[in-house]
């Protein structure tokens, strides 16, 4: 796999599992969705930034960026959600399972990587899987509906993620962020507006937010153009590693406790992207 790829599928990795720590952190005393919809929205002004000084924007790949963007909404709320209702250690494994989305979609497709390469993603995604998880507990009401919410998020993030590759690779990944945000943005209101769900984010509050949505599209920009340098089926799983940063961050930041099946988990993780990066 290309250097370029790898490094920058493992930057919007680490980007993305740090945006998802601290947009979960503050879900905790803020509404849900005016952190997703504030967010996304100065992510998305970020963007217009970038695109406005190009100039131009791709028809087909805004198309496909606005396929990636509708489900976008959905998981990005529902994994907010569930990562306020239970601890970060639950709820990541079940987000990390994603992967296999875009991966089996990729494969399915005609791509075929190496055996290395094959045998280093299973690796890493068995070891994002085991990276996040923790002990079991008793369960309570709350902790059910975090992992249900957690496998919401994953298949639509996992659809996010392959339909966000696919738009990078058939054309511009610029205009694919651009229809990817507009998709996301649009299905935020709508839900949130037939929920009547409470968006005001105090002013306190609000850099904090629009810091979480830069870092998200900063973090996207990267996977799209990584996609665009490496096979979609090996960018997408180092992309999806996130849910290693974010426990491994909860671990350092929160003092969730690290168990011994967690650090193996990162161990084997680690050893399926050098494998990845052998290929």
């Amino acid at each position: 796999m290309g250097a370029l790829a790898l490094a920058l599928a493992l930057t919007s990795s680490v980007v993305w599992g740090s945006a998802d720590f601290s947009g979960g952190l503050l879900t905790r005393r803020l509404p849900v969705f005016g952190v997703t919809i504030v967010s996304q929205s100065a992510g998305f002004v970020a963007l217009l930034v970038v695109v406005a000084a190009r100039g131009t924007v791709d028809g087909s790949s805004f198309g496909l960026g606005l396929l990636s963007g509708i489900g976008g909404g959905i998981g990005l709320a529902a994994f907010y959600r569930a990562l306020s209702l239970g601890t970060m250690s639950v709820v990541s494994p079940v987000a990390a399972c994603g992967a296999v989305v875009p991966f089996g979609l990729s494969l399915a497709t005609g791509e075929r990587p190496a055996a290395i390469a094959l045998v280093g993603a299973v690796a890493a995604l068995g070891g994002a899987v085991l990276a996040s998880t923790e002990e079991r507990r008793a369960e309570s009401p709350e902790r059910a509906r975090a992992i249900v919410l957690a496998v919401v998020a994953a298949v639509a993030l996992g659809r996010v993620v392959y339909f966000l590759g696919l738009g990078s690779r058939a054309g511009d990944p610029w205009s694919t962020l651009v229809g990817a945000r507009v998709g996301s943005l649009t299905v935020l209101l709508v839900i949130a507006g037939a929920l009547r769900a409470p968006v005001r984010i105090p002013r306190a509050s609000l850099l904090a937010v629009a810091a979480v949505g830069v870092a998200d599209v900063t973090a996207t920009a990267c996977f799209a153009v990584a996609s665009r340098h490496g096979l979609l089926a090996l960018v997408s799983v180092l992309g999806s590693l996130y849910p290693v940063v974010t426990v491994l961050l909860a671990h350092v930041v929160l003092g969730e406790r690290l168990t011994r099946v967690q650090q193996v988990g990162v161990a084997v993780a680690l050893g399926g992207v050098a494998a990845i990066a052998a290929a």
